[in-house]
């Protein structure tokens, strides 16, 4: 797992590899202080000896000056070589999640992965800036300090033997306290962000409902929960620091008491004894910043987990190795793929959601065919699968029985992006991003021309609204587009996929928030402008389908009805269903 994670220092490895050496340096530089000022007192001041008072005065203040010098070097190649760290590992994580198909995502959560690329990694980047710093700093510390003990008085540093051993039984204890609380407050900060983002996201909703109460309650569940796991995590802590402060005080004394009897009975100077007392205070400073360090060490190697499972994540969704390329360069040889048409099969095709573990098919073997250039509609009531037959053409799933076509060829045959450049596609939620109108058409495709983004938005029956409004095409978004109506963004959603001119254009309940005029006029503009593009369209209105080509009826994942809106209505009972429930609501 380090191993792993030491792979994304990348070119920062030379910043991480300076600061521990800086760091020696001054480490060293501090070691050798107290043993000039025991010579100062022993031999300068005893025998009043000036020379012997200026050079270690003047040593020392060098030694001062280049201590600090790398101190602060060591600061600021650390803080270079962290920061670095973590952005290569946040890069990582977000190119990873980029890969990850919808039923990846489903697994692991939005909020999880927001936590996971943030939090997560933070945590591992102060583990290593410390790491290479604090770390570093606490074993050269501890080892030279040892060194200059035991060659003052070893008979009097042997205390140390008995002292250490019980600091570090102590920071194995709470460490292995604490392992598993780290997992766990990780996984509530989780649950908070989880809580947060929905709450965001649905703030119109809470509003609307009068909901505010319940959700206030929500948060303060999660965060009592984290506060809670915080805690425990906290006072097991806690309880090293007395345990670590006993020992200090205990070995200080003890020192004092035997330094002192030698320094009486005149086997050791007064210097001696106290560049000693300073050794020790360094060597027992230097085993609680250990156990601080595991400590820290501890948190980051939950994260650490946490992260390497994303990253070690295989996508359900990912191409082939023998996928067909679009083409192949001259002088190569093998099968290609098809120029785009849009022709669309399903071939006995079945399919569950793996993630949710029921087992139950929400689509179970569909059999039918789009023709290139063919208007077809999908309609069925809440929940019979029409979006999730539309997701399967993209491949934003795989089908777990059968198989769908494209052009003749089976979608999992395709390079993804190959396959997903071919098909335009508005979802049922419509999605904007904070930025400009023309940010946001030209974010389909970027080499468009001004000509073409300005035909898209007619065609979508969008330009007359974007040109009334006061900056036109450079009108300014607000993040998901809340500052347009819920018909506005659906034409802009539609005009951004038709300005990518896709072989297949696929609508999930795209124009329900249009009126019927408004949609008709999109309509007429596919026809018109887009006549040798396959649509496929789901939709709630009988209005909006009945000139469709060919019309699927779903019920209960199954195809129960298929043919033109008069051969329905002439045979098919669920559609007879659909059309009179409409019907009456109209008369009405």
């Amino acid at each position: 797992m380090i191993k792993k994670l030491v792979s994304y220092i990348g070119e920062y490895r030379k910043w991480i590899l300076l600061a521990p050496i800086l760091m020696v340096v001054e480490v060293l530089c501090e070691t050798i202080m107290p043993r000039l000022m025991a010579s100062i007192v022993d031999v300068g001041i005893a025998n009043n000896d000036m020379n012997v008072i200026v050079q270690n005065g003047v040593l020392m203040l060098a030694l001062a000056v280049v201590g600090m010098a790398a101190g602060v070097l060591s600061a600021r190649t650390a803080t270079k070589g962290g920061q670095g760290f973590g952005a290569n590992l946040r890069n990582a994580m977000f190119q990873k999640i980029q890969d990850f198909s919808f039923a990846d995502i489903d697994r692991f959560s939005s909020a999880s992965l927001i936590t996971r690329t943030t939090n997560d990694v933070n945590q591992i980047q102060m583990t290593l800036t410390m790491a290479t710093r604090m770390v570093v700093r606490t074993v050269t510390m501890l080892a030279a300090a040892l060194f200059m003990a035991f060659s003052i008085n070893a008979a009097l540093a042997r205390v140390l033997l008995i002292a250490i051993p019980v600091l570090l039984l102590a920071v194995g204890f709470i460490m292995k306290i604490c392992n598993k609380l780290f997992g766990v407050m990780q996984q509530r900060i989780d649950n908070l962000n989880n809580t947060v983002q929905e709450n965001l996201i649905a703030i119109r909703v809470v509003k609307a409902f009068v909901r505010a109460g319940y959700e206030k309650t929500k948060f303060r569940k999660a965060n009592d929960e984290l506060m809670r796991a915080d805690i425990q995590v906290s006072m097991r802590i806690t309880l090293i620091m007395p345990v670590m402060t006993i020992v200090l005080n205990l070995v200080t004394l003890s020192v004092l008491y035997l330094g002192g009897v030698q320094v009486m009975e005149g086997g050791m100077d007064y210097g001696a004894l106290s560049a000693f007392i300073s050794y020790i205070s360094q060597i027992l400073m230097s085993v609680m910043m250990v156990g601080m360090m595991f400590l820290q060490a501890s948190r980051a190697i939950a994260c650490a987990r946490r992260i390497i499972e994303v990253l070690d994540t295989v996508p359900d969704i990912q191409d082939k190795p023998d996928a067909l390329p679009a083409f192949r360069p001259d002088g190569e040889e093998g099968p290609v793929l098809p120029e785009p048409k849009g022709r669309v099969e399903f071939q006995d095709v079945s399919f569950k959601y793996l993630a949710s573990g029921t087992g139950d098919d929400v689509l179970e073997h569909l059999n039918f065919t789009v023709q290139p250039g063919q208007f077809t509609a999908i309609v069925g009531g809440t929940g019979t699968g029409k979006s999730s037959l539309v997701n399967l053409i993209p491949r934003f799933y795989d089908v777990t029985g059968g198989a769908v076509l494209v052009d003749g060829v089976d979608v999992r045959d395709y390079p993804i992006e190959e396959l997903r450049s071919r098909i335009g596609m508005v979802l049922q939620n419509n999605v904007l991003f904070s930025g400009t109108i023309r940010e946001n058409l030209l974010w389909a495709r970027k080499d468009a021309t001004e000509e073409e983004m300005v035909q898209a938005a007619k065609d979508a029956q969008a330009y007359d609204f974007i040109m009334a409004l006061p900056d036109g095409f450079d009108t300014r978004l607000d993040q998901g587009g809340t500052n347009v109506s819920g018909g506005q963004k659906q034409r802009l959603c539609i005009a951004r996929a038709m300005l990518r001119h896709p072989a297949i254009l696929i609508l999930d309940d795209s124009t329900s928030a249009v009126d019927s005029a408004t949609e008709a006029a999109i309509r007429e503009s596919f026809a018109k402008n887009l006549a040798d593009t396959t649509v496929i369209i789901i939709a709630q209105r009988i209005s909006s389908v009945r000139y469709a080509d060919q019309i699927l009826v779903l019920d209960d994942g199954a195809i129960v009805g298929q043919g033109t809106h008069d051969e329905l209505i002439a045979s098919n009972e669920v559609y007879q269903e659909i059309y009179q429930s409409q019907m009456e609501g109209v008369s009405e």
